[in-house]
């Protein structure tokens, strides 16, 4: 699903065959989680194949290595040449990107002294498909932020997120919703959370969710389009009062909610100011002429 025989990726200075490369089973990453990523697109644009906030999203990468103590060098200009690399040695354009800095073999729970960089790519739709999405809330909370940095895009915090996704679909739905540990609206297991309410928006503060770059890029938009945007904690039972609600990330991009736990947001979705985010970030990130609201 990810790769071919042909597929080339990026590991530690070298581009690889995928199907060829091999990775040391004692990792610290593989057995504690102890590394970071990214997830970044690529879209076809009138200009050419281009990476959408690459910068944003490196430097990302590097301040969540250096949150959780993983010594990482390489320079943002740098991880910008090799993604555009792999993405030529693969004939991609639409695309996503998979960073991933894992450390070296080590069985104790120490800091790393070497680590390892990974780039690869691969064709990929929309994350969470096409239709408007059905929520439950989750059983699960985002983890406290006593206990880890949850602002650092790290592999072992995606344990949560798988939970809380599992948990959906068993019961029937598209996905969950979780809560904070004081039970505030936080995010979704792989996207952050916006809700309309009389033509505003509401998305939760920073401080238990990751700070996404999708997330930034909406609420650039809104103040373009000039729909007012607040950031505020959201209780749980202000939901059930919401105009509407969507999801948004980099692999889910912009993507409308349907309901949460079985109950039906009355603003259609065509109507709904999150529809016209979705048209906008469209726009944006493939380069396409802006329309008057946005020029």
């Amino acid at each position: 699903m990810y790769y071919s025989e042909n597929t080339v990726i990026y590991n530690n200075g070298k581009f690889l065959k995928a199907a060829e490369t091999k990775t040391d089973l004692y990792g610290q990453t593989l057995h504690y989680g102890y590394g970071v990523f990214e997830g970044i697109r690529a879209y076809k644009t009138a200009n050419g194949t281009k990476i959408f906030k690459a910068k944003e999203h490196y430097e990302r990468l590097k301040r969540s290595a250096e949150l959780i103590h993983i010594p990482f060098e390489y320079s943002v200009k740098e991880l910008e040449s090799i993604s555009y690399q792999v993405l030529e040695k693969n004939n991609l354009s639409d695309a996503y990107l998979r960073p991933l800095v894992y450390c070296d073999p080590n069985m104790s729970l120490n800091k790393p002294t070497k680590v390892n960089l990974m780039i690869c790519a691969w064709h990929w739709g929309s994350y969470l498909g096409d239709k408007l999405l059905r929520l439950c809330i989750s059983s699960y909370q985002r983890p406290n932020p006593k206990s880890l940095k949850v602002e650092a895009k790290a592999c072992g915090h995606y344990v949560n997120s798988i939970l809380a996704t599992i948990e959906a679909k068993e019961k029937g739905f598209d996905e969950g919703l979780l809560l904070d540990m004081h039970e505030n609206i936080a995010e979704g297991p792989g996207a952050n959370f916006f809700c309309e309410k009389n033509g505003q928006l509401f998305t939760p503060p920073l401080g238990n969710i990751l700070p996404g770059i999708t997330r930034a890029t909406v609420i650039e938009l809104c103040a373009k389009l000039r729909i007012p945007c607040t950031e505020r904690h959201i209780r749980r039972e202000e939901l059930k009062n919401m105009d509407n609600a969507f999801y948004c990330g980099t692999a889910a991009e912009i993507i409308g909610i349907e309901s949460i736990d079985n109950i039906p947001f009355p603003k259609q979705w065509s109507e709904s100011a999150g529809a016209k985010i979705q048209e906008a970030y469209s726009n944006l990130v493939r380069e396409k002429k802006l329309t008057p609201q946005l020029a």
